[in-house]
């Protein structure tokens, strides 16, 4: 027997933004394809038209696009086994329904919610199987003609799967090994509604799977209590042979306390849950997202890669393709994966730091533009090579080096207060040494970085002035307060005109300060 081609996909529901946890699946799909050259199906699992949301699909492709997440088939990207919107595959689904109902191995069930509800307020845990199916309105306790005259009449009614007592159904899963789990515990689940004429997610996923001829399903381990009812689906149909491997991943946790990560936990925390911003059509509500807050597609590919698993050794930063061989889905944790959202910052610093200075002055030029229209390409570079390394995201650079394009025009005070000297007996203060020191700048005709570093500290020693005074004075008068790199990176940025003009004014406004 050939050896059957792997086949996996991704299936969202179009009911709003894409959650992070989400993308982590899809990007574990995407690693064991790539690994085993298969191929990735995208998806769209639209049997909820209640709970459809307009944009929301859209939303999803192009958050996949952001990250570099590419599909081989699927909706917007073609292949020859769709169509790959569930709503559109309706006719497809009602050949199956009828085939279980032939078969036996669904039933018609006519009950109303209001029945349902006033049977669960009569016994305690209700479930609709084979204990309590005997005691409903369906088509295994009515008669014939009543079914026949109901469906005739337009009456409303559900498919649900009769799953067989007695039974033992065994899961084999890659991550969680054998599953097994007993018939009787289970309910006949709804696999297909007349009100809209679409199957549920149950029957649709089943289909669809085999249809497409899927090979390995990879999901989230909310999905585990319903795989024995996807094993029981299958041997129905007698596509024993064809079924999928099933993977059901680790939860994404939250990162202080338990249970399932989520928006409010985002929110709470300070963080995105979604790839890209999401303005809620309804609401109005705008969440945030990792593009927009400044992110790295890749640093954030690599933070979900090793959520939940890890190749071993101490190695943490990995591009998409050097993930592909490295990946193992055995390997993954059964337990849930606390969401460490302090690690993505670090990703993203990390990505800074191997990405060229050209490459993040180009994203930084925008931000300077804003501010300073006439500013050149040339400095803006100079400016990242200085400063990239201080920062974890691009938009940052602009609070901690904007003093290198516009001058302070005010003075921190508790660094002014810590820094800014006055005279102490046979010392002077800081107003006269930064005076002395500006005639000694305009003296200098090479104002590279290196003679004005020789010529001012020649001047430091020879006056027997105090190193640190001088330069954090200077510090001052130059940037506002202390901080920045290297007092002559920063004057040699400046030039001597501009060095000298910020020094002068920042005599004349500490000054007046201090006599006030």
């Amino acid at each position: 027997m050939a050896e059957r081609r792997v086949r996996v996909r991704f299936a969202p529901s179009p009911t709003g933004a894409l959650h992070i946890g989400g993308v982590r699946t899809a990007l574990y799909n995407y690693l064991f394809a790539r690994q085993h050259g298969g191929d990735l199906v995208f998806r769209i699992e639209d049997t909820d038209s209640t709970r459809f949301v307009p944009g929301a699909e859209e939303y999803i492709i192009e958050s996949f696009k952001w990250l570099g997440i590419q599909f081989d088939e699927g909706v917007s990207f073609g292949g020859d086994k769709g169509p790959y919107r569930q709503s559109e595959r309706r006719d497809i689904y009602k050949k199956y329904v009828q085939q279980l109902l032939d078969n036996g191995r669904a039933y018609m069930a006519f009950d109303t919610p209001q029945e349902l509800e006033q049977k669960r307020s009569e016994v305690q845990n209700f479930q609709y199987d084979c204990h309590t199916r005997q005691q409903m309105r369906n088509s295994l306790t009515l008669p014939k003609e009543d079914v026949d005259r109901l469906i005739a009449e337009g009456e409303q009614y559900v498919v649900r799967f009769k799953v067989e007592p007695g039974q033992e159904i065994l899961v084999n899963d890659l991550i969680r090994g054998e599953v097994r789990v007993k018939s009787d515990i289970c309910d006949d689940k709804v696999l297909y509604k007349s009100a809209d004429e679409l199957p549920t997610y149950h029957l649709a996923n089943i289909v669809d799977d085999h249809l497409m001829e899927i090979s390995h399903v990879i999901r989230g381990e909310e999905w585990l209590p319903s795989a024995p009812l996807h094993v029981m689906l299958y041997q129905a149909f007698g596509w024993q042979d064809s079924m999928p491997q099933f993977a059901h991943l680790p939860l994404l946790l939250k990162p202080d306390g338990k249970g399932k990560l989520s928006k409010r936990d985002g929110d709470r925390l300070g963080f995105p849950v979604f790839p890209l911003r999401w303005t809620d059509p309804k609401t109005g509500d705008v969440s945030r997202g990792y593009r927009e807050d400044g992110y790295f597609p890749e640093a954030v590919i690599n933070f979900l890669a090793l959520l939940g698993w890890n190749p071993g050794g101490e190695q943490e930063i990995f591009s998409l393709d050097e993930l592909v061989p490295l990946f193992d889905i055995t390997k993954c944790s059964k337990a849930g994966a606390k969401f460490a959202y302090e690690k993505a910052v670090w990703f993203n610093h990390e990505y800074i730091l191997k990405k060229s200075n050209e490459e993040i002055a180009k994203l930084f030029e925008p931000i300077v533009r804003e501010h300073c229209p006439n500013e050149t390409s040339e400095r803006i570079l100079e400016v990242t090579r200085m400063m990239k390394d201080r920062v974890s995201f691009v938009h940052e650079l602009w609070p901690l080096c904007s003093f290198f394009f516009e001058a302070p025009t005010s003075y921190d005070e508790k660094t002014a207060k810590k820094r800014w000297k006055t005279a102490q007996g046979e010392e002077p203060g800081s107003a006269q040494q930064l005076t002395e020191l500006i005639d000694v700048l305009e003296a200098i005709d090479d104002f590279s970085l290196e003679n004005q570093e020789r010529i001012v500290h020649a001047w430091i020693e020879e006056k027997g002035y105090k190193l640190g005074n001088i330069m954090n004075a200077w510090r001052l008068t130059l940037v506002g307060e202390g901080k920045g790199p290297g007092m002559f990176d920063i004057s040699a940025f400046l030039g001597k005109e501009e060095t000298i003009e910020r020094m002068r004014r920042a005599i004349r406004k500490l000054e007046m300060r201090n006599e006030e």
